[in-house]
């Protein structure tokens, strides 16, 4: 029987939709957001970014997530510009507001969601995600998930990304059910089928909005967000 179904968050409930401008963009918002003059500019701050942050970001292997706020207050020093905690805040929401535009829900995200929990499920987000969480968490009430899931749990937070088990057990615990008894749905074969897998949850495989191949094989694998509902009916018995 199956009492939770968790979501993997990007390229899953919702489509990042990645811009190499949006990177400028959003330097250009934080730095607007400073107030200040004699700022650098930001195409040498989006230069500066790529070449040495940028690939820390996105390291296949890593499982120990960054401290994003601490990266880019580096990143400002180098340019010779030093944020206090109040400045830096106020850097990083310009910085993720200019990124809106890529943050595209999934066109029956809220249906599936709605349909699980009519059902009388548990909901969950499993994410990993280095932006602060208290972002991320604004994102969720923008796009109408806050209201429809139990509980989120980014990567920022938890200080370690999936596969590694941690980040898994801290949305099982919060939502309080046993991993045999929940199911994952991801997009990624190491991350998300793997990474659920290795700590007992069934798992579904989504390819609506990517098609990762790899070694390990989901239970099952969902082509729309309507398979989900069907692996769920299965799983429980229904006909």
């Amino acid at each position: 029987m199956v009492d939770a179904v968790l979501f993997d968050y990007g390229d899953t409930l919702m489509r990042f939709a990645y811009e190499p401008e949006l990177l400028e963009a959003g330097h250009r918002a934080g730095l607007d957001a400073l107030g200040r003059e004699g700022l650098p500019e930001p195409d040498a701050v989006a230069a500066r970014f790529r070449e040495r942050y940028e690939p820390l970001l996105w390291s296949a292997d890593a499982v120990d997530e960054l401290e994003y706020p601490a990266l880019v207050r580096e990143l400002l020093a180098e340019l010779g510009v030093e944020v206090d905690d109040e400045e830096l805040a106020r850097f990083l929401e310009a910085e993720h507001a200019a990124w809106a535009p890529a943050r595209l829900l999934g066109a029956h995200t809220h249906a599936l969601l709605e349909s699980l929990r009519a059902r009388g499920l548990r909901l969950g987000i499993v994410s990993n995600a280095f932006d602060p969480g208290w972002l991320l968490r604004g994102d969720l009430d923008e796009l109408g998930l806050a209201s429809r899931v139990d509980h989120a749990v980014f990567s920022s937070e938890v200080g370690k990304r999936k596969p590694d088990p941690a980040i898994f057990h801290a949305a099982l615990d919060a939502l309080e059910v046993e991993p045999e008894r929940a199911v994952f749905v991801g997009d990624r074969v190491r991350e998300d089928v793997a990474g659920a897998a290795a700590v007992g949850m069934r798992t579904v495989q989504a390819f609506w909005f990517r098609a990762e191949e790899g070694d390990a094989e989901p239970d099952f694998r969902a082509f729309t967000p309507h398979d989900v509902l069907n692996a769920v009916r299965r799983l429980n018995g229904e006909s």
